[in-house]
């Protein structure tokens, strides 16, 4: 049960790093690359999308 719910943190983490990432202003290759990473490497991935992925859209002024 212990995994249980660090697998489930995973879960949710990658899933919300793969949104931020679908909907980020990066071009089409680099939303594919990084929703790659993140779902073969789930920890690492979202570790790295973390520290090196892009950033949400630019705001319009």
């Amino acid at each position: 049960m212990e995994y249980g719910i660090f697998g489930l943190i995973i879960l949710i983490a990658d899933l919300y790093a793969i949104y931020k990432t679908l909907t980020s202003a990066a071009s089409t290759g680099a939303k594919v690359v990084w929703t790659l990473v993140i779902l073969i490497l789930p920890v690492l991935g979202f570790l790295a999308w973390l520290l090196f992925g892009p950033k949400g859209r630019a705001a319009h002024v």
